[in-house]
């Protein structure tokens, strides 16, 4: 019993250091993480930093991971989810939209902070391949099939980092009805 809330305990905390950071890796200022600013942030002591992560780069790259398999899992179980063919294509953009655009901190820890922030320099890249692939099994076979998925992914990224960063301004649902024509061009193409 005593070990079990000891484990739940640390749990806790751990939740509240990766919340702790989405809230600073995904500052509209850009990156600004330090283990101070996380302890204080969480509100706990550097002795429960140091309990779950050893430095501060792990720190921000576990940030990233929890990050990504949420939105990994956000768009899989939209997937899942859809009902129609058309459903398959316009849940997941819903979903990502919701994630990314109305959690803008999640978003820009996602797209953003692996160009600003040097322990992510290759994290970015590492979640590419299972975007691709969610876009990949939504097109029909062809020779084209792989780089239609990675152009449409690419193209997708951009669109969503200038409407975070507001180089993109036009209203949310003019952003969802054109992803999902892209999308859906895309798989006409592919």
């Amino acid at each position: 019993m005593r070990s079990q809330q000891l484990e739940e305990r640390r749990s806790k905390r751990y939740d509240a250091l990766l919340a702790a950071g989405v809230e600073l890796l995904g500052s509209p200022d850009g990156p600004a993480v330090n283990v101070r600013a996380v302890c204080r942030t969480a509100g706990l002591t550097e002795r429960y930093f140091y309990e779950s992560f050893s430095d501060r780069d792990t720190f921000v790259r576990a940030v990233y991971a929890w990050v990504g398999t949420r939105a990994q899992s956000t768009l899989l179980d939209a997937v899942m989810l859809a009902t129609t063919a058309e459903d398959t294509i316009a849940a997941p953009v819903r979903a990502f939209v919701e994630l990314i655009i109305d959690e803008p901190r999640t978003g820009r820890v996602l797209l953003i902070a692996p160009l600003a922030e040097p322990a992510l320099s290759r994290r970015g890249l590492d979640l590419l391949p299972g975007f691709v692939e969610l876009v990949h099994a939504q097109l029909p076979d062809s020779a084209d099939r792989q780089l239609i998925a990675v152009g449409t992914v690419g193209a997708l990224t951009a669109l969503f980092i200038g409407y975070l960063d507001g180089t993109v301004t036009v209203t949310r649902e003019a952003l969802v009805a054109h992803c999902i024509r892209l999308i859906s061009e895309a798989s006409m193409r592919g």
